[in-house]
């Protein structure tokens, strides 16, 4: 059928079996597979009296179950796999709410939207220089959308809008209450002091008369710090963390915690929503993904420079910030084959220096794994750890390099572990020759024969022309 009828249009989806694709064909009819590396082609089931292509539809995949939602006039359907059902049907007459926006040109995208942990919902209405966000009534919230402009969504939307949920479309309660009109909020007026003791004005002393005398100082400060998180014009934030500065110093022990932890926040969120960077998160968005899994997204990108800044700035551990991204460069760093091994290798080591909760033997590793083996064992110099060294040496099938190092370091089960296994990698009569160039891997080996393998003890006498000991190995045996 999907080559008979041609496809009309496509959408891919992602489920807990791999990356899926759904079609629809010239003939109306649906078709999907979860997942393309297995393809096997489910057709659905029919919608009756689809004449034309629906004028909106989606694919939603929970549980294991991958459904169709299809609009067609006024219906509303459903496709799983065995049936077709309407699960809403309007009336031209129904309305749930009107809205004028005093737009003339169609919108480009409209979607559904709801704040967490509550039933009040909206649509999000998106054209080429504007986005508008509309709940049930006639009020409305603006976003000016600009040229530079990297992601054309509200906050908490993402393209394409392919869920029914938008976080923080809604701006913060605080924001509203300082911010619209008339507000006699006590943050409202905390800003207006603000504003009033920089014109030097004694407006400034009557508004702050207001606010303590009602006792809502404190509320005042703590509504002026949270709404400075909401808000993504940095004159904004700045214009309500003066006024929580402000009104701070009229209140004896007031924690300075939230304020200092808010500047700290809002610095890093600055700093990532700008153009150059392009990840507009919100406040909300950012407390729930955590520093550690932001700085993790600004590696993956290979914002190395403004990761590291953020970590110092943050004061973060070493092991937890600035060490890890330094490793993630360094394991970049090897993958490029424009420079020689030597360039790589001091580049790395300048670089990373002593820092802590580096391993070399890792970064070894991954030029390993990327096919740039005489990389790897310059790296492995600057590994401090030998029992680092050894075990990707003789990965790397250099034995005899591995044995030296085991040596090197004097502990013993290592310089054990590498004769093992140079013990079963070479033939016997090599094996004996490597041994008689390293005298203590030679003693250690003996004295591991004389418990473990005494004929292969008497081999090794017989090697080394050691008559002496060949005898007195001859005479304990006969006793034995």
């Amino acid at each position: 059928e999907v080559l008979q009828n041609h496809v009309l249009e496509a959408k891919v989806f992602h489920t807990e079996y791999g990356t899926g694709v759904a079609i629809l064909t010239g003939a109306h009819r649906f078709s999907l597979t979860t997942n393309i590396d297995d393809l096997k082609l489910r057709r659905m089931p029919e919608v009756p009296g689809l004449q034309k292509p629906p004028s909106c539809w989606a694919v939603l995949s929970q549980d294991r179950v991958t459904i169709i939602l299809l609009a067609v006039g006024q219906d509303l359907y459903l496709l799983d796999n065995t049936s077709c059902s309407v699960v809403l049907s309007l009336s031209p007459q129904e309305k749930l709410c009107e809205f004028n926006s005093s737009v003339r040109s169609l919108p480009k995208q409209m979607v559904w939207c709801m704040r967490p942990r509550s039933r009040q919902r909206a649509v999000v209405v998106a054209w080429d220089r504007q986005l508008m966000v509309v709940g049930n009534s006639t009020e409305c919230i603006q976003y000016p959308l600009g040229k530079r402009d990297r992601c054309r969504d509200a906050p908490g939307l993402r393209q394409p809008l392919a869920c029914f949920s938008c976080p923080h479309a809604v701006s913060a309660e605080a924001s509203q209450e300082i911010f619209k009109i008339a507000s006699m909020a006590p943050g409202a007026l905390l800003l207006e002091a603000q504003k009033e003791y920089e014109k030097e004005s004694q407006k400034a002393d009557e508004y702050l008369r207001e606010i303590k005398d009602q006792k809502l100082l404190p509320e005042a400060v703590s509504q002026c710090i949270e709404a400075a998180g909401y808000e993504h014009e940095p004159d904004t934030q700045k214009s309500l963390l003066r006024a929580a500065s402000f009104g701070k110093c009229f209140i004896d022990k007031f924690p300075s915690e939230s304020f200092v932890r808010m500047c700290q926040d809002l610095r890093v969120l600055n700093a990532i929503r700008d153009y150059q960077i392009g990840i507009p998160l919100t406040f909300t968005q950012y407390k729930r993904l955590t520093i550690e899994v932001l700085l993790d997204r600004l590696v993956l990108r290979r914002l190395y420079p403004l990761a590291i800044r953020i970590c110092e700035y943050l004061r973060l551990s070493e092991i937890q910030g600035v060490s890890r991204i330094l490793a993630h460069w360094a394991c970049y760093k090897v993958q490029q084959k424009d420079k020689s091994d030597e360039e790589v290798a001091h580049a790395i080591n300048q670089k990373l220096g002593d820092t802590p909760g580096i391993s070399y033997s890792e970064i070894a590793a991954r030029a390993y794994d990327c096919g740039r083996t005489e990389l790897a064992i310059k790296l492995l110099e600057y590994e401090p750890r030998s029992g680092e060294q050894v075990p990707l040496l003789l990965k790397m099938k250099r034995s005899k390099l591995a044995l030296s190092k085991a040596i090197e370091s004097g502990d013993t089960d290592l310089v054990y572990t590498v004769v093992l296994h140079l013990k079963n990698e070479l033939n016997r009569g090599t094996f004996f020759m490597t041994l008689q160039n390293q005298p203590v891997a030679l003693s250690l080996y003996r004295q591991f024969c004389k418990h473990q393998e005494r004929e292969t003890l008497k081999d090794l006498y017989n090697q080394d022309d050691n008559h002496q000991e060949l005898g007195n190995f001859h005479v304990h045996s006969s006793y034995s």
